[in-house]
Order: C-alpha cells, then structure tokens, then sequence
C-alpha cells in the first residue's frame, strides 16, 4: 500500500479484521491458560469485549462516509461497555485510550499512530490497580515503546512501522514467560498477550489490502431481551434431543486399559450415544456419554472392572422442565420484570451461580443477583443494568471472583447519578462474609472498610477438575484429575472428590480458623456432601462445620475457613 495514512474507512476495516481474527483464535487462545481449569476463558472474554464494539463499528461503516470521531467512540463505548474479565477490561482500556490519541485526527499519520499507542499503554496501566508484567500489559508497553523509537528515528511508511511494531511486540509476548515463572513453569506464553497480537495482526491485514470477511453479527448471542427471549424459547421448544441420558460414572479397573482398549471402548460409546469422553488414569477411567439405553454403556464398562460414582439424568425431562419454566417467564409482562423495588439508602448486588448461592445471597439481603462466575463473567454492561434495577443512592456490588472485579470498578466509573461501592470480593465466601457484616446505620465508607478487612480473614478452596496435562505449583496433574484450587495457587490433587477436598482444607487450615463452611455443587449428592462433613469434623472437632448446597457448577465444592 502506497498511502502512509489511515482514515476512518481504513480503521474500521483494520478494527473489523482484528475483532475477527480475535474471535477465531479464541479457542486457542483459551487453551494458553496456566491453570488447566475448566474455565480458561481469556479468548472467550477478549472476543466478547472486541465484538460488542465491533457490532458498533460494523452498523457505522455498513452506512458509509464514516469519520474518525464517531468510529472512536463506537470503539470506546462498545468495547468499555461490553468488556468482561480482567482480559477484556485491560483490552477495553487500551482502545480507550488509543482512540483518544487519533478521535481528532481524520488522517492518522506514524507520529500520531505512536502517541495513540502510548496513550493506550498509559490508559491500561492506570486501570489496574497493581499491574502485573509478563501480561497483556506488557505486550501492549513493547509495542509501544517500539513505535516511539520508529517514530522518532522518522519512519513515516506506515505498511514497514507497522510490521516492525507487530514483530517486536511478538517478541515481547515471547518473553513472558521469562516475567511470571507460572507462565514458565506451564510453558505458556500469556494468553492476554496472544489475544492483543491476533487484533493487531488482523488489523494489519486489512491494511495490507488481504481479502478479509468483516461481517459481524448484529445481535450477541447471550444478551437476553425481550425478541430474543421469545426467539430463544422457540429454538428450545424446537430443538431435539437426540440421546435422552446424561451417563457418567468412574470405573474401577481390575485390568489392563492400554490405548488400544481405550479406543474399543470410545468406539462402542460412539455406536450409542454421543457427547463422549473417556478419561482414562492409571487404575481408574472416567466416562460421561450422552446414550439413550445407560445400561449398555454400564455394562460394557463393567468388563473392566467396578463402577462408583453413578450418575444419570434424563435431560429429555430436564429440558421439558425448562420449557415449562421459560414459558412461565413469557407469560409474565415485560414491565413486572424491569420494574424497580421501592426506593432505598442502600442496596446490594452480588455476581453468582448456582441456585443455591443464590438463594443465600437473597436471604442476607442482596437484592439483585447478576448470574455469572468461571465460565461465564458478566460484562460492564451486565453490571449497568443490575445497577439500573437497584433503587437505591448507594450500591454495593460483590463481584466474589478475581476475574470480574475490573468489569465492576469500570461500571463503577461509569455510573454518576448513584454511588457505587465495589467491595473487591474474589470468592463467593468472601462476598457472604462481607455481606453479613454489613453495618447499618454506618456511613458507605465505614461499611466498605468492615466489609473488606472482614473478607481478608476468609481462606477458599474450590475442587473442579483439570482439562488438560500440566506441571505447576509443584503439582504433577494430568487430565481429568481433580484439584483444589487455594487462594493463590493449587492445595491438592488426586483421582478422588472428597481425598482432593480434605487434603484441601488441610493446606487451608490455620489455629485461629473457627467455622469450615462447605457449599456442594449440583453434580455432588447430598448424601457424599455429607459424608466430607462428617469427615472434615472428624479432622477438626474444634471447629463449626456448616454444610449447605450451592448449585454451582464446575466446582464440585466450594470450602471457606475462617
């Protein structure tokens, strides 16, 4: 390309290419997290960030004669609103701030492209309350540094700086694993990095004049209104299940399962069912199938030794279930729904899932529940409109995960007509610890710093499982083993639930810890929950040993100690 300029036109395309070519890496991208948890979800946030402006842009440029200012703020407000997990509120910063570097230029030129960059840069950093290097932040502060130095050295062709720049923040995100020995350890580079580059390197594509596809659906997926509720219930009522049985069980093996014997039998799963996968350890294999006669599937896997763990559920009458309750949902008026509760002082939001946690959050109070966590973080958005439903002058907001904070301290920023306290919770237990010693009568400030230091006393654990091979924190861990996930790192790993969550608590465990609190997950039996009570209280006589059903999924158990 001769032009040493980009205009409007030419950035929406660069901007479009990189949202698209983020949105086919993410997988990839998702599978770059250190801790092989069921929840790596860096891909899935930056992609949802970048596409709720890209829908912005995508509206803008589809009209034509589009100028730099208003495509900067599409940038801007799209991604800051649609931003979700650390990842996605970092990559919404950087745009902030580079589109406050080039909003009032209509031609951006290599010196306003490198200002641009460092804004970005300067922007991002400010957001975090304590950066980490070896992260997204890192990869974005080389590129930067190395578009200043081409600036000042007075390049001016813009297809050579920004090939020079694309390359030596590669070489940077390279050097991650150099900056955080977990990346190292995983042999990693940050996923956040990588997620930036896949934007930059679509968007220099679409420079080079490269045959991209832009087009972008209008409507995200997983926002809920009123159409799409009605479309959505459609889609269930129409849909079918074509194996009925959810079939999950872990056999004991009394012989030989080598590979070739692992392959006969996903061979003989596949002839019944499908949704198939085969976890096979050294003594013991885990097996979920979707069939519609369990039985075969029990007792081909009896030839290889005993069951334990059994678990099948009808999802033909899950889903009818479903139906019924999405249809009472229709029936009720739109505006009963978005109605707000009588005006308060003070009021109360907490991010959560499972619906027993809900229901212990509702019960101390909290008067709206944004359902999110692992799988699933809430956007800016998802926290605006919570904050919308909330009638009160002052709102807590109780994030309970690392990964979501930021979405709400950038809501937070947002909101000028009501006072918005974000108590930094990281775990659900944390935000029942903080909710529960608020203090009525106390001013907003005063409650915020009880609620914190209270929450600082609370150790979690969490059991989920590991969905790939790694070595970390010392931990040996193969797929399909379970572990217990600590505060700041991996307490425990093993091939049984309730051995993983009592050495666990173990590694939690301090003298001056009085109440264990354990909240099971929806694939836990009540009964085997009962069980690890009993067991904890065995270990720790001393201690208050309260058990209560929490719903979540992905985590067979959450455990506090305080």
């Amino acid at each position: 390309m001769d032009s040493n300029t980009i205009d409007a036109g030419l950035m929406a395309r660069m901007f479009l290419a990189g949202a698209k070519n983020l949105e086919s890496k993410k997988e990839w991208i998702n599978e770059l997290n250190v801790f092989p948890v069921p929840d790596g979800d860096t891909g899935t946030n930056m992609t949802m960030t970048i596409m709720a402006a890209a829908r912005e842009v995508s509206a803008l440029y589809d009209m034509g004669d589009i100028d730099m200012t208003s495509l900067c703020k599409a940038i801007s407000s799209g991604s800051l609103r649609g931003a979700r997990g650390n990842s996605g509120v970092i990559l919404s910063q950087l745009f902030r701030g580079f589109t406050k570097g080039v909003k009032e230029c209509q031609d951006i030129t290599v010196p306003v492209l490198a200002a641009a960059f460092e804004k970005a840069v300067e922007t991002a950093y400010k957001a975090v309350m304590k950066p980490k290097e070896g992260t997204i932040l890192t990869v974005a502060k080389g590129g930067a540094a190395k578009a200043r130095e081409l600036a000042d050295a007075g390049v001016t062709d813009m297809s050579d700086f920004l090939g020079q720049v694309i390359a030596h923040a590669d070489e940077v995100l390279l050097q991650t694993p150099e900056l955080l020995p977990v990346l190292k350890q995983a042999g990693v580079v940050d996923s956040g990095g990588q997620g930036l580059m896949q934007v930059l390197k679509g968007a220099y594509d679409a420079y080079l004049g490269k045959e991209i596809d832009l087009t972008v659906e209008k409507t995200a997926a997983a926002v809920p209104d009123q159409a799409a509720g009605a479309a959505g219930f459609e889609a269930q009522a129409n849909a079918e299940i074509k194996f009925g049985y959810c079939t999950e069980f872990i056999i004991m093996l009394n012989k030989v399962f080598n590979i070739k014997t692992e392959m006969d039998f996903k061979a003989y799963l596949e002839s019944i069912g499908d949704s198939i996968v085969v976890v096979a350890d050294e003594d013991v294999v885990k097996v979920h199938v979707h069939t519609n006669d369990p039985g075969l599937a029990i007792q081909k896997a009896l030839k290889y030794g005993a069951l334990s763990n059994m678990k099948i559920d009808n999802m033909r009458l899950e889903h009818q279930e479903k139906l019924f309750r999405m249809s009472k949902q229709e029936e009720k008026p739109v505006e009963e729904d978005d109605l707000p509760g009588p005006k308060k002082d003070v009021g109360f939001i907490a991010v959560s899932v499972g619906d027993g946690i809900a229901e212990i959050f509702k019960g101390l109070g909290v008067d709206y529940i944004i359902e999110g966590g692992q799988t699933m973080n809430p956007s800016t958005e998802d926290m605006l409109n919570a904050i919308d439903k909330v009638n009160a002058d002052t709102i807590f907001i109780l994030p309970n995960n690392k990964n979501i904070i930021l979405a709400a301290n950038q809501a937070q920023s947002l909101v000028k007509d009501k006072k918005i306290v974000v108590i930094p919770t990281k775990t659900v237990p944390q935000g029942i610890t903080a909710v529960i010693n608020y203090v009525p009568g106390l001013s907003a400030e005063e409650n915020e710093a009880i609620m914190v230091s209270e929450m600082k006393a609370v150790a979690t654990g969490q059991v989920t499982y590991a969905v790939r091979d790694t070595n970390i924190d010392g931990q040996e861990i193969r797929q399909g083993d379970f572990m217990g996930l600590g505060d700041h790192g991996i307490l425990s790993v093993g091939t049984a639930i309730s051995s993983v969550a009592l050495n666990m608590v173990g590694a939690m465990m301090t003298e001056e810890k009085e109440l264990i609190s354990i909240y099971y997950g929806e694939e836990i039996a009540e009964e085997d929950a009962g069980k690890l009570r009993e067991q904890i209280g065995e270990r720790y006589p001393e201690c208050d040993i309260e058990l209560q059903y929490g719903g979540q999924p992905i985590y067979y158990y959450i455990i506090s100690a305080e």
